[in-house]
């Protein structure tokens, strides 16, 4: 067995350089070299087929005429006629066309003519000793002529061989040989004709798509493309176009977050500056009191924590490569408890509900704390002083509800999209991606997240996930 990445034979490189060639030829010049073959193949079937038939046709023919002419010598008035004659008589004088010899057992053959002996051997002596009622075979003579050979019984010990030459039979052969290679030739050639003119008709569509599509990369214009008809070239169109849409839909999300997280990271920079400039100048001229310099260095904490919060979403929803099968069983009420705790510390100012039922979930356990635990910040966020979040796991499915001015039906269905936000939104703080981290999060875990208005007069968000119950 040869090692892999090892020499390639003879053989083997030359096959892939004939697979290169191949595949660097145009896809109009293969179809027509395809349907040249495949019609070449087909014309040089028929011929040879046509060939063969003929030929054993006329063989049969001329085995048969033989064989009757050998029959008429061989009655009972032929050979009295024959009998001590030294000429052909009267009745054989119309047989040019063949050679009349008698064989008897003895292997004694008489001829009816001066050309020379025949190449005769078992098969008409086996028919002159009766063991068989006839032979047909073809021999070469001593001037390399082919005959064919036809031998019957005569009188008692006695064969009657008809000979006739082949020649007018290859003749006849040959030309047809060359009637039906010329004939073969045409059909090629128009077939290739025909497959060029169909390949190029029947790729115009194909041709026109490449160009459009050549376009739209070269000016990145992604205008769909029309679609004419319902055939494989319309499903193509049609799914350059999805794909276009798509495109689209992704380069649209990318401004967006070039916009979002511009305007996120300006406000936290900036403010990191104004107060690290105002703490210089306040070094720079004596100092500031302890418990103003106290907050000074609060709102710094506070401010890199904010920045540091937006580039972790930031990353995490670049991070789009699937992770690594995770096979560990986790409790998503202790995961949803264990966000609970957190967001409580966050948000002090705010009452949490909570109402969990155990469910087991096989998945990643710090996703899911992320994904809850953005679920909880959102609403702790939009909530007001004092408000209450109803925080409830049932059968697999987390439902959180706040008590803010809950989000508008038009905006209900984008809630979870990444790099959205309504614009509302746009002046609270954060950085406008936890829920999109969310539903990257369920996604992941074959799971589904949905926004409704809640009962209590906020927002409902919800994500449910495949599971059991504990």
């Amino acid at each position: 067995m040869a090692a892999l990445g090892g020499p390639v034979g003879p053989s083997g490189f030359s096959g892939l350089v004939a697979k290169r060639w191949h595949y660097r030829r145009s896809l109009a010049s293969r179809v027509t070299l395809l349907t040249t073959m495949a019609v070449g193949l087909a014309v040089a079937f028929m011929a040879l087929a046509a060939f063969v038939t003929v030929r054993a046709q006329m063989q049969s023919t001329l085995d048969a005429s033989l064989l009757e002419r050998a029959g008429k010598v061989s009655d009972g008035r032929a050979l009295s006629e024959l009998a001590g004659a030294t000429a052909l008589p009267p009745w054989a004088q119309g047989a040019s066309d063949v050679r009349i010899v008698f064989v008897t057992t003895d292997r004694r053959a008489t001829l009816t003519d001066d050309l020379g002996p025949l190449p005769l051997g078992g098969p008409e002596l086996s028919v002159a000793d009766r063991d068989s009622s006839s032979s047909v075979r073809t021999v070469v003579d001593s001037a390399g002529e082919r005959l064919r050979i036809a031998a019957v019984p005569g009188g008692p010990g006695e064969a009657v061989v008809v000979a006739s030459s082949l020649d007018p039979q290859e003749q006849v052969l040959s030309k047809l040989a060359l009637v039906l290679g010329f004939i073969g030739a045409a059909g090629v050639v128009a077939a290739g004709l025909s497959g060029w003119g169909v390949a190029r008709n029947g790729l115009r569509p194909v041709r026109k798509l490449t160009t459009s599509v050549e376009d739209i990369a070269r000016t990145e214009d992604l205008r769909p493309l029309p679609v004419e008809g319902h055939d494989e070239i319309a499903r193509l169109a049609a799914a350059f176009n999805g794909m276009l849409a798509s495109l689209g839909a992704s380069r649209d999300r990318q401004r967006r977050l070039v916009a979002d997280a511009g305007h996120e990271l300006r406000t936290p920079l900036t403010s990191l500056r104004t107060n690290v400039d105002l703490l210089a100048q306040a070094d720079a001229a004596g100092g500031l009191p302890q418990q103003a310099r106290e907050e000074l260095l609060d709102d710094l904490r506070a401010q890199t924590e904010e920045l540091t919060t937006l580039v972790g979403a930031l990353v995490e929803l670049a991070r789009d490569e699937p992770l690594p099968p995770v096979v560990e069983t986790v409790d998503l009420a202790e995961v949803v408890d264990r966000a609970v705790v957190r967001v409580r510390r966050r948000a002090p100012d705010v009452r949490f509900e909570v109402s969990l039922e155990p469910w087991l979930v096989r998945g990643e356990s710090d996703g899911l704390e992320k994904a809850a635990l953005n679920l909880l910040d959102n609403a702790a966020k939009w909530s007001p002083a004092g408000g209450v979040v109803h925080v409830s796991l049932h059968d697999g499915t987390l439902r959180v509800d706040d008590e803010g001015p809950g989000i508008a039906p038009g905006d209900l269905p984008h809630v979870f999209e990444r790099f959205w936000r309504s614009e509302e939104s746009r002046a609270m703080p954060g950085s406008g991606l936890g829920l999109a981290i969310v539903r990257q999060v369920v996604d992941r875990h074959s799971g589904s997240t949905v926004a409704t208005e809640s009962p209590v007069g906020g927002a409902r968000l919800e994500m449910s996930l495949p599971g059991q119950p504990g």
